[in-house]
């Protein structure tokens, strides 16, 4: 079974959001229904998933070499 190429988002802002880190890079997992409604489903600093608004982040390129380390929580 193949893999899909985990995303990731560096957070912009937090709004007062306690689990998200302002400048820190962050997994998102796929979930179209939130994309419709422009969230994103991330993976944040209590390690579970939640919706966040997209403006909040903006997408990354992550190097090869730092892809495993990130992905952590997506393999758990």
């Amino acid at each position: 079974m193949a893999r899909t190429q985990a995303k990731f988002v560096l957070c912009l802002r937090n709004d007062d959001c306690v689990d998200l880190d302002v400048r820190k890079v962050y997994p998102v997992l796929p979930d179209a229904a939130a994309a419709k409604d422009e969230y994103l489903r991330v993976i944040d600093e209590s390690g579970e998933d939640y919706l966040y608004p997209a403006d909040y982040f903006v997408s990354v390129e992550v190097p090869v070499a730092a892809r495993k380390l990130l992905s952590t929580h997506l393999l758990a």
